[in-house]
This record gives structure tokens, C-alpha cells and sequence, in this order.
């Protein structure tokens, strides 16, 4: 595990994104509220809450941190069959929160295709990637 000791404790966030894609029948059912294992965004955004905050626990050498927000977005999108999230984590502490936004994006992801794979096995998640980052010596970072 890398020594952050030395580092100063500073405000640091993170935005990733990812999506889903699946059958326009299966984000039907998701809209509508007529899946039979019930409100998947709602335990979707719950399952990356979780795993953002047990990353260092599923992450080998990761730091355990101290969250003070996560925010978990996930908007259907009907035009391209899919389901978008967007993980926004922040902290203050001596090192970034990039882990734990991409792991609640990739939780999140995992936890729609889980509930939904019985009516749909062919979805694909995609696009995993950091947007940005802020905070600590390294300062601002954002996907050009």
C-alpha cells in the first residue's frame, strides 16, 4: 500500500460514468415500474452507495476513505436502449476517490443486469470511464 501520510487531508471528488444497453422491452419494464423484482434504479443506486463505500474492501492496496457524499444518477435513455450513470463521490482526505465513483458506477451497472437478466441476457455495460477528478497535489483533471 502506497504511504499517504505526508499528504495533506483536502477536499477530492470524482465523476465516472458507464452504461447498460439492453432490449427496448427490458428498459420498458424498467421505466414503467412493471419489472417483477421491482424499482431497479432504486436498488441499483443503493448497490453503488454500498460498493463505493466498501472499495478498499474489494480493491486490493486501496485506501480505506471516509466518504462524505456520493450522488448516483442513472437516467434511461430510450433513443439508444440504455441505461446511463453517473457516480459523483467526494472526500477529504489524504488521497482520491476515483476508485470508489468507478466501482459504484460498475455496482450499479452489475446490479441492473442482475435484476433484469432473467427477461434479457444479452445487455452490455460499457463506457466505464473517469469524467473527473479534483483535489490533493495533482488538482484538476477532466476527460478531454
Amino acid at each position: 500500500m502506497v504511504n499517504v501520510g505526508d499528504k495533506a487531508s483536502t477536499h477530492r471528488l470524482a465523476v465516472a460514468e458507464g452504461s447498460i444497453r439492453m432490449q427496448a422491452e427490458t428498459l420498458n419494464l424498467i421505466v414503467e415500474g412493471q419489472h417483477k423484482k421491482g424499482d431497479v434504479l432504486g436498488i441499483a443506486r443503493i448497490a453503488g452507495i454500498m460498493a463505493a463505500k466498501k472499495t478498499a474492501d474489494l480493491i486490493p492496496l486501496c485506501h480505506p476513505l471516509s466518504l462524505s457524499h456520493v450522488d448516483i444518477k442513472l437516467e434511461p435513455r430510450p433513443q439508444d436502449n440504455t441505461v446511463y450513470c453517473q457516480v459523483r463521490a467526494e472526500t477529504v482526505e489524504q488521497t482520491g476517490v476515483e476508485m470508489e465513483a468507478l466501482t459504484a458506477v460498475q455496482i450499479s451497472l452489475l446490479t441492473i443486469y442482475d435484476m433484469c437478466k432473467a427477461v434479457d441476457r444479452g445487455m452490455t455495460i460499457d463506457t466505464i470511464q473517469l469524467l473527473e477528478k479534483s483535489g490533493g497535489k495533482s488538482g484538476l483533471w477532466k476527460r478531454s
